[in-house]
């Protein structure tokens, strides 16, 4: 059986019939006499050679495109606004479906005979050191640096791009199309890992202003809300950009920790379908290692006590409200308890008063040391007359509680409190809805679903990545209860005269989601998609995911529910495994050359020795790609396992930046201040946290004194 083994890497030898066919078309066409042809047939020959050029023409064109693509490939930049923008498909980027053949081309540029083809070329190294000699050169002869390194295509020697990788990945198929993912394939939710600054935001850019710019077949936007730990000012000005170019601009939120001025104000805490949920949210973001365990589950119960007696007293619970009363439980115990006798037993607090009367120091048990004198009273009334509320039982046990066991058991509480409630971050946790000359909108999720709103939540994480994670823990949580309220009621429930059952398609994009999640994570991608929601997560490893949760099988069981993988460059095998691990093997052909001589055994024959030659063709099992081929992705190049298991290579396009004049005043100083501020993806939890913006002045008082203080250690030191 014959095998035809595909070989590009090779010498254009069609070049040389290209020539002899042109010689001979104009042979034809000048003399016809000389090859005895008359004028007539010596066009038609002419035609015909003509014809037979071009063809091989064509294949010789296809390996000297093959050849330089694999050194170089073209360049690939659309302006934002010719990113197509499609009802039915996402558009990813332009490239390949990868199969056999290019698993075989990909094995032959790592063949040694093949070398010269793969590797740059003797000047292209020669212009790379001739520059980095002339760098110290006197003045004259460093300016010629910059001939070999002008980058232009009239430059023989141009410097690759600064991308790194290896440019044979893509290159090994010159035909590109565009990738895109059909829309229905995204509830299934997508997982984009890469190492730091490989483009993980730039292609989240690029999905993003897809889903700000698309329309449905009825003319309504879809939701759209970016999750930014870091803070990339380029990522927020594109989503602006967008924004506005769609019309959306009236839409648009900014949430931001960092910028509490100008931010969009919000209460993770007040808005729940269950009570409980409040605690959940609040007592999730303790620790539940070892004997922490314990003290989460007592905050949990004393924040869900608080909880429900603040809505059966008609207040929204939030952060600030929460925290008044878990260092004063006192004062809620009576301010319910005088609601309730009011409704219950008017004649109470007769009773009551006359009890606190009698109270001093001698009588007052041991427990109710510390207490108010009405709290013990109304704790005597109540185990006098046998009163059943749920909410008062709640109270009274916490109150029944030693008043220094009490703040031990919620010790690891206050911290976390104090953090969400110190400074001007209060005003966005904790928003007085009843101040009517604050600027500032506030925004719940049911909110912005049904306004098709588009919100970036900016959470600062680089100055207080712990406040940055229970912020944005909150958010997911609270994001889980509207998606579920969504799937069992639909996105209209409660408006008056509307009965819509069409399901909004509500896409979430969490850049350094690890950071983030928690167990509620888990949830919202098992069962969102249900409701409408559209994860796209963007993490650098596996292994940041399972640190985060502690747990592998958990660590499993979020990544098993992306039915979408887009692998970047990563660093870590185990995290490329993910992708190499689930594509099949397949077989590549190679052929080898053997020849081998035979002396003859009869000293009195003719023929002294028998010689033969073979060219061979062996077949070898490898998978369809390796870890170390993901390694070596060039930036803003990926992997893309998508629509069922089929693997495509992509390669996407970067948008180009809009001026900062399109942004408000106010954006434009949050993008710059977020410029400054901005650290690469790997290392921001490492950096001490900066100068927060809210805290850079000083009481008058206290600047008043500092100042008095320094004059006097100037005195002293003259």
């Amino acid at each position: 059986m014959a095998h035809s083994v595909e070989v590009l890497l090779r010498p254009a030898v069609e070049l040389y019939t290209v020539a002899i066919c042109t010689a001979a078309a104009t042979l034809c066409l000048v003399a016809p006499w000389s090859l005895a042809l008359s004028p007539l047939l010596g066009h038609g020959s002419a035609l015909a050679f003509l014809t037979f050029g071009i063809i091989r023409f064509r294949d010789a064109w296809t390996i000297l495109r093959y050849r330089r693509n694999i050194r170089r490939l073209p360049r690939y930049m659309i302006t934002s606004r010719d990113v197509p923008v499609s009802q039915q498909r996402l558009f990813v980027g332009r490239g390949f479906r990868w199969d056999q053949r290019h698993t075989h081309r990909l094995m032959q540029t790592y063949r040694p005979e093949f070398r010269r083809y793969v590797e740059p070329t003797t000047p292209y190294r020669l212009a790379r050191r001739l520059e980095e000699r002339l760098e110290f050169a006197p003045f004259p002869l460093s300016r010629l640096a910059r001939l070999t390194s002008w980058d232009t295509p009239f430059n023989p020697v141009r410097p690759l791009p600064p991308v790194g990788g290896m440019p044979r990945l893509h290159g090994i198929e010159p035909n590109e199309i565009d990738v895109t993912l059909p829309l229905g394939e995204r509830v299934g939710h997508s997982l984009v890992l890469g190492t730091t600054r490989v483009g993980k935001t730039r292609l989240a850019e690029l999905f993003i202003t897809q889903d700000i710019r698309r329309k449905s077949a009825l003319g309504e936007h879809e939701v759209v809300i970016v999750f930014d730990p870091k803070g990339d000012a380029d990522l927020l000005k594109r989503m602006y950009v967008e924004a506005r170019r769609a019309g959306r601009e009236g839409e648009f939120y900014v949430f931001h920790l960092g910028w509490p001025d100008i931010s969009a104000r919000y209460n993770a805490v007040g808005r729940f379908g269950r009570i409980s949920e409040v605690a959940t949210r609040i007592a999730g973001q303790l620790s539940g290692e070892g004997n922490s365990a314990a003290f989460r589950e007592f905050a949990w119960r004393f924040v869900n006590i608080i909880a429900r007696a603040l809505v059966e007293l008609g207040q929204r619970p939030d952060y600030l409200l929460i925290q008044r009363h878990v260092i004063n439980i006192d004062a809620l115990f009576m301010e319910y308890a005088a609601q309730f006798f009011a409704k219950t037993e008017p004649k109470a607090w007769e009773i009551i008063v006359q009890l606190e009367a009698r109270l001093n120091d001698k009588n007052i048990p041991r427990n109710m040391i510390g207490r108010e004198k009405r709290v013990i009273a109304i704790e005597q009334y109540l185990s006098q007359v046998r009163v059943y509320d749920p909410v008062l039982d709640g109270l009274r046990s916490a109150v029944r509680y030693d008043r220094t066991y009490f703040d031990k058991i919620v010790a690891s509480l206050l911290p976390l409190l104090e953090k969400l409630t110190t400074g001007k971050t209060a005003q966005l946790l904790a928003p007085d809805y009843a101040d009517l000359n604050d600027p500032r909108p506030i925004f719940d999720w049911m909110q912005i679903i049904r306004k098709r709103a588009v919100v970036y939540v900016g959470l600062d994480a680089l100055s207080d990545a712990e406040v940055a994670a229970a912020v944005g823990n909150s958010m997911f949580s609270d994001l889980v209860s509207v998606a579920g309220h969504i799937y069992k009621f639909g996105v209209d429930d409660g408006l008056p005269g509307v009965a819509s059952d069409v399901k909004v398609p509500i896409n979430v994009h969490a850049d350094e989601f690890n950071e983030l999640m928690g167990d509620e994570f888990i949830p919202m991608v098992n069962k969102g998609g249900g409701a409408g929601i559209q994860v796209t997560a963007y993490t650098q490893t596996l292994s940041d995911i399972e640190a985060r949760i502690g747990n592998r099988a958990k660590a499993g069981q979020v990544v098993g529910n992306f039915n979408n993988l887009f692998m970047l460059r990563v660093r870590e095998t185990a995290t490329a495994e993910l992708l190499t691990r689930q594509l099949p093997k397949v077989e590549v052909y190679a052929t080898s050359l053997m020849s081998g001589a035979t002396d003859s055994s009869d000293p009195h024959g003719n023929t002294a020795f028998t010689s033969n030659t073979q060219d061979r063709i062996s077949s070898t099992s490898v998978p369809l790609i390796e870890p170390a081929h993901v390694v070596g992705l060039p930036k803003g190049q990926c992997f893309a396992l998508i629509e069922g298991g089929n693997l495509w290579k992509v390669r996407m396009p970067l948008p180009a930046h809009d001026p900062d004049e399109d942004m408000p005043k106010d954006l434009q100083e949050l993008a710059g201040y977020m410029r400054q501020r901005y650290v690469e993806a790997g290392d921001w939890w490492d950096h001490q946290a900066g100068p927060q913006l809210q805290n850079t002045e000083l009481p008058a008082d206290l600047a008043e004194g500092s100042l008095q203080m320094a004059n006097a250690d100037e005195e002293k030191k003259g």
